[in-house]
């Protein structure tokens, strides 16, 4: 029998299945669909886009190929190194960054994001993320309260 896997997070689910116990998507079951579908590998990838201190504008452009690149490698998720900024209240990059992503999720060309500050195990939506994704369940930053990154599910 083969092995079947959720269309949406690509993690492996019982045949028959109306629904994935990872991520709560329905699932078509459609042996002729999964049948060749192989699991795609868990990657996640660091990118900074504060290196050389860019402006707004550069990074931004940083961001833009960071993304692609990482959807043309069939990378699962990004770790995006903004930095905080000197403020205090968060930098200029950091904002534009994090108003971009939560653009993309609108038009579905990301699937998901966290704040590095809500990527702990107490924070739902961070749970929710290593439901579907257990992996991050053992990235380095989990935990770390780190308001200069934002990870990225593509």
């Amino acid at each position: 029998m083969s092995v079947l896997y959720c269309e949406i997070c690509g993690n492996e689910i019982p045949h028959f299945s109306k629904k994935c116990p990872f991520c709560g998507s329905s699932q078509e079951n459609d042996l002729l669909h999964n049948k060749s579908q192989a699991k795609k590998p868990f990657i996640n990838v660091v990118k900074n886009l504060e290196q050389g201190l860019p402006t707004v504008e550069v990074a931004m452009r940083k961001l833009d190929v960071a993304i692609a690149d990482a959807q043309q490698q069939q990378v699962t998720a990004l770790t995006l190194i903004h930095g905080y900024g000197s403020s205090g209240k968060g930098g200029v990059i950091r904002e534009e960054c994090r108003k971009i992503l939560d653009y993309m999720r609108g038009q579905k060309e990301i699937k998901d994001y966290i704040f590095g500050e809500n990527f702990n195990r107490r924070s739902g939506s961070a749970r929710d993320l290593i439901r579907r994704y257990p992996e991050l369940g053992s990235d380095r930053n989990l935990g770390k309260t780190n308001k200069g990154i934002t990870i990225v599910i593509l």
